[in-house]
């Protein structure tokens, strides 16, 4: 049986917006009521509910209101209407610093910390160890915070609210500061905590630790709640908002812009090798069609259509792209993900320095890329696009994710998503 773990039900909060502090002095003294603000919908009747043990993941564009929700769930900031029922203990890390007095120690900024989760003294003295090495800042730990360095302020921070067994821990934004030894820890420890059930909701922009590292995630725009699904296909929606040149623009309002633009359909000879390869039908395709992507595929060296590869075995991605206009050739490239939709590698031409010039309109064009492919057995998915930055805007003309699954095989024993092709060398020293 679930349980509940949090509960947002019709949750809104508005902000008075004032253009200048007069504004507000005016406001506050008027007698006929006159109003010299607007309101700002910070968030706007967001609804939903996380089960306890869930990681969830809270995407979208800065002013979305993805942290004025963790600030409402953590009781930090009230609503303006709506509620919000939390079931357990909840230890938040909401901005860097949030909570620390300047003026005192980390040593009392922790033990204040631990103080207004409730926690008691003598609970705190047992857990302090632990935090402190989990910190690993030495002998600032009795140094005013004041003169702490950002990654010091989040790494304390961090290691307060992770370390006082918290039963919903929730996360803004906080990952992606520390060196590279620090991450490993703090993503050890999310695996730690999803193994004993604990319940975690973190906001970010790494759009790959959604699809790592979560059972779910939700996209936040303008305050409003417009996707609640599988990762995946939710950080595949905000890819799409994003890069379809029309940020902040609501994802329901979006549609599918490939059905509106004109152009003539493709002729067989310009489709030969999609009917020798097993396509995705559910592919998630979108853009401008000023230029169209055909077709594209996986080849042997010999031009042979492959979706079973073998492992370190040279092979050809090619794709075919028609011009419906006169324009430079922009940028053409691919993606090789993961099933959970994290990206493993891929590279386009601009980042192979290759420029193809103008195209005249019905131009086709056909960009090979040779590839040895060093994945590791398994299954992955090939994604293509075509784009180009238009007087500094980057535009999307056909962008086709997951258009083709294919498979890696080897018989030898790795690990890992890539083979680095190791060789071993040994001697005796005595």
């Amino acid at each position: 049986m679930s349980m509940i773990a949090i509960d947002v039900a019709n949750l809104t909060k508005i902000y008075r917006l004032y253009r200048s502090p007069k504004d507000r002095l005016r406001e506050l003294v008027s007698l006929k009521g006159e109003k010299f603000h607007h309101d700002f919908h910070a968030l706007n009747d967001v609804s939903f509910k996380v089960e306890k043990g869930e990681t969830v993941g809270i995407i979208g564009q800065n002013g979305s209101g993805k942290s004025t929700l963790l600030k409402i769930i953590s009781g930090v900031v009230r609503p303006t209407s709506g509620r919000v029922t939390v079931k357990g203990r909840i230890s938040s890390l909401l901005e860097l610093g949030a909570g620390f007095h300047p003026e005192f120690s980390g040593r009392n900024n922790v033990y204040m910390n631990g103080a207004l989760m409730g926690v008691s003294r003598e609970e705190m003295d047992r857990r302090f160890p632990e935090i402190e090495a989990f910190a690993d800042i030495g002998e600032f730990i009795d140094q005013p915070v004041k003169c702490y360095s950002s990654g010091m302020y989040v790494r304390l921070a961090f290691a307060a609210a992770v370390n006082v067994e918290p039963e919903i821990l929730i996360v803004d934004e906080a990952l992606s500061v520390g060196d590279v030894l620090f991450q490993a820890k703090c993503f050890a420890k999310f695996l730690e905590f999803k193994e004993k059930g604990i319940t975690i909701i973190f906001v970010t922009h790494t759009l790959d630790l959604v699809t790592t590292h979560c059972s779910r995630a939700l996209l936040l725009d303008r305050g409003v709640l417009v996707q609640d699904g599988r990762p995946k296909s939710v950080v595949d929606t905000s890819n799409r908002c994003m890069t379809s040149g029309r940020i902040g623009t609501r994802v329901r309002e979006i549609g599918n812009e490939w059905a509106t633009h004109s152009g003539r359909q493709p002729t067989a000879g310009e489709i030969v090798w999609q009917e020798r390869f097993r396509l995705n039908p559910d592919e998630d395709r979108y853009g401008t069609r000023q230029a169209e992507i055909l077709e594209a595929g996986l080849f042997t060296p010999e031009d042979t259509p492959v979706q079973i590869l073998d492992r370190n075995r040279e092979y050809l991605i090619k794709i075919k792209v028609r011009y419906h206009e006169p324009m430079p050739a922009g940028i053409v490239g691919y993606l090789i993900k993961d099933p959970k939709g994290t990206i493993v590698c891929g590279t386009n031409t601009a980042f192979q320095n290759v420029a193809m010039g103008s195209m005249v309109k019905g131009e086709v064009i056909i960009v090979t890329f040779r590839q040895i492919i060093r994945l590791n057995a398994g299954g992955y998915l090939l994604c293509v696009g075509s784009t180009a930055f238009d007087q500094g805007t980057y535009v999307v003309y056909d962008r086709r994710f997951d258009y083709l699954a294919f498979e890696v095989v080897g018989e030898e024993q790795r690990l890992g998503i890539f083979d680095p092709e190791s060789t071993v060398e040994w001697v005796r020293c005595g």
